[in-house]
């Protein structure tokens, strides 16, 4: 009978410790859970304010809304131009933070929770998209000519951001010796964690997976991790020049272009239609990209062992236009390239004319408290078919948010969405 009694004591102490430290573990929560706020950057192109006059416009009923900006001069262009746009400036909190730079989803604080209703902030490293090891094959390893353009673009400020979040939020700061980008991760807030291979090897030289694994489990309170092989070949890294005829520019492989998770057990993937596949070059590459993605999700489990359910969400149409390569550029000439913005092996002539394929996705949305951003393609030329199909997926997936439809060109020009150019700051969980 006291032996009996011992070991419930002993079970009773064991499960009252494994409880509290449960409660005490940071994790990453899902984005569909309850949001205290979401963030946005402000962007040195006046062609990015109008789909952000939209976010705002489409957040603020229901979820907080902070900004943060580089500068002061910053920050009264900005409440000037919301001000111009209608947009009560005295509904949104306004942060000053040296070197922010729009694209707030890839620096900016990666915010955590735990069970005591604490906040916390993953920091990891900030390498402007790995772009020292472009600079290394752009420049064949010449490590003065990679040094010259690093200390001309890379501001080491940008790393400090999501440091300077996690201080206003007065969130712990958990440091990672990994680099990445926010829009490099998905999560399905139960543990399992979703990696581009091509994003985070390229942006972590030297380290294996196994030790990118062990770091990013610590960093974001997860217990499985889905490696898939590629992202989509308009988020080629950087600048790259395809087919001898098509230019893009983007990250490399970001998850928020071509998966996401729709609730802990369903997951979005972007899709090419075999039908589609001729039609053009990309969708041929992206088809069999996601052939390859589907076949590695449906062999995976979740962080219980469970298999998941994977709806294909229709990419929309190649949106291109056509640009020309210059010796210089001017005023007005933003649309065009010079040939040394890509790679020796890849360098077009001045004079040579390029199709520009944007980096449109309908999976660069975001979800917050009773809404979803999504971004619309049919002024651009897409199927209006194709964009019902992906709302009624959306309907289905989500089917207590409403629908707010942006266009978001500005940003898919630039390789990014509005995934990329909002962070969520989950509500933390009182007890």
């Amino acid at each position: 009978m006291k032996t009996g009694i011992s070991i419930l004591l002993i079970a009773i102490v064991l499960f009252s410790c494994s409880t509290k430290k449960d409660e005490n573990k940071f994790y990453m929560p899902a984005e569909w859970e309850p949001h205290e706020a979401v963030w946005l950057g402000w962007a040195d192109d006046s062609s990015a304010y109008p789909p952000v006059i939209e976010m705002i416009n489409g957040l603020l009923p229901t979820v907080p809304v902070k900004i943060a900006l580089r500068s002061d001069s910053f920050l009264l262009e900005c409440k000037k131009y919301l001000s111009r746009s209608n947009i009560d400036t005295s509904a949104i909190s306004f942060f000053v933070m040296p070197g922010e730079r729009y694209w707030i989803r890839d620096h900016g604080a990666t915010f955590l929770v735990n069970g005591k209703g604490e906040l916390a902030v993953a920091d990891f490293g900030w390498s402007l998209y790995g772009i020292e090891g472009w600079y290394n094959q752009m420049y064949n390893n010449n490590k003065d000519s990679v040094q010259k353009r690093m200390n001309k673009y890379f501001d080491k400020n940008t790393g400090a951001v999501d440091s300077m979040m996690a201080v206003e939020e007065k969130a712990s700061i958990i440091k990672s010796n990994i680099i990445n980008e926010g829009g490099a991760i998905e999560v399905n807030g139960k543990g399992t964690l979703i990696l581009c291979e091509a994003v985070i090897m390229q942006r972590n030289p030297g380290k294996t997976k196994e030790e990118l694994e062990t770091g990013f489990k610590k960093a974001l309170g997860v217990s499985k991790i889905i490696w898939l092989k590629q992202g989509l070949i308009e988020d080629a890294h950087l600048y790259q020049l395809h087919f001898a005829k098509y230019s893009t520019m983007g990250t490399g492989g970001h998850t928020d272009e071509f998966v996401r998770f729709a609730d802990p057990h369903t997951i979005l993937l972007a899709w090419v239609d075999e039908k589609e596949a001729d039609q053009h070059p990309f969708n041929k590459v992206n088809h069999e990209r996601m052939k390859e993605n589907l076949r590695i999700l449906e062999s995976s489990t979740d962080q219980e062992g469970k298999p998941f359910q994977i709806i294909k969400v229709p990419l929309p149409d190649i949106i291109q236009r056509q640009i020309l390569v210059k010796e210089k550029l001017g005023d007005g000439d933003s649309l065009n390239v010079l040939p040394r913005y890509f790679l020796p092996a890849q360098r077009p002539k001045a004079g040579d004319t390029l199709m520009n394929v944007a980096a449109s996705s309908y999976l660069n949305y975001l979800v917050s408290n009773e809404v979803i951003l999504l971004p619309t393609y049919i002024s651009q030329g897409s199927s209006k078919e194709k964009e019902n199909k992906v709302s009624e997926i959306f309907k289905t997936t989500y089917p207590n948010r409403k629908q707010v439809w942006i266009n978001c060109m500005s940003q898919n020009w630039q390789g990014g969405g509005i995934h990329c150019s909002t962070q969520q700051q989950p509500k933390r969980k009182l007890k």
